[in-house]
């Protein structure tokens, strides 16, 4: 019987980039408060040291060593978890890929398909295969991990800001689309996090100024859980929420 004591207790969370920084600890998060995962990501080793955490904390995951611009294994995904659960409670789309920083002119084609193929066209293709299991859970919540390089033009940002920022609209049209439903959809911008993207965009910071990825976590377990009602917002937890 799950431990109802627990926020997240007997809820399925299927997590994306779930093997390091950001992916990774809401996943040990999530676990902690009594949720079953499924973790997706590429590295099979950073899955399985995600999954030790989640066993530690006394709940179980299922591994999907998957690169997420492989679209129709996402369409494979959603239907072997129609038949092994019936049902989905919560997605993170939480996977990226920074890209080169560069003026956007000198920006090569591939290197542009592939950021927008995972940090947009993914998330598109999640919500095309997860929504019907969403829809069959009794509080479906949909989580996109997006990010402040979304909000105005960045120059030498290109790729990874264009692609969040249409994720912000993707996610903000199916929030649009669900609202009279059971469904919650909310974007999460995190801020400054200590992930070993941000050491990639920002090498001469300190990291030590930014809180670590644990630290954030409250913020998807509440918009994760069965009560949260937010729905449609775009949080960014830099701000401080009014009381």
């Amino acid at each position: 019987m799950p431990d109802t004591s627990k926020r997240l207790a007997g809820r399925l969370a299927l997590v994306t980039g779930a093997s390091r920084g950001i992916g990774a600890a809401v996943a040990r998060r999530f676990a902690e408060e009594g949720a079953e995962l499924i973790l997706v990501a590429r590295t099979v080793g950073g899955l399985e040291e995600t999954d030790d955490a989640v066993r530690a904390a006394g709940s179980r995951a299922t591994l999907v060593p998957l690169d997420l611009a492989d679209f129709p294994a996402i369409d494979r995904l959603g239907q072997a978890i129609y038949e092994r659960h019936g049902r989905l409670d919560i997605l993170v789309g939480n996977a990226a890929q920074l890209g080169l920083l560069q003026p956007i002119q000198q920006i090569r084609p591939e290197e542009w398909q592939q950021v927008i193929d995972l940090n947009l066209t993914a998330n598109w293709r999640l919500i095309r295969s997860m929504h019907p299991l969403l829809m069959e859970s009794p509080a479906g919540r949909a989580i996109f991990v997006s990010s402040g390089a979304a909000l105005e033009p960045r120059a030498y940002w290109g790729t990874y800001a264009v692609s969040k920022a249409a994720l912000d609209m993707v996610a903000g049209i199916y929030a649009a689309e669900t609202r009279r439903g059971t469904i919650r959809v909310n974007i999460l911008d995190p801020g400054r996090v200590r992930t070993r993207m941000r050491a990639r965009a920002y090498p001469g910071e300190d990291p030590m100024k930014h809180p670590a990825p644990q630290d954030i976590t409250d913020a998807f377990v509440d918009l994760a859980s069965a009560e949260c009602r937010r729905h449609g917002e775009r949080i960014d937890l830099t701000v401080p929420r009014p009381a």
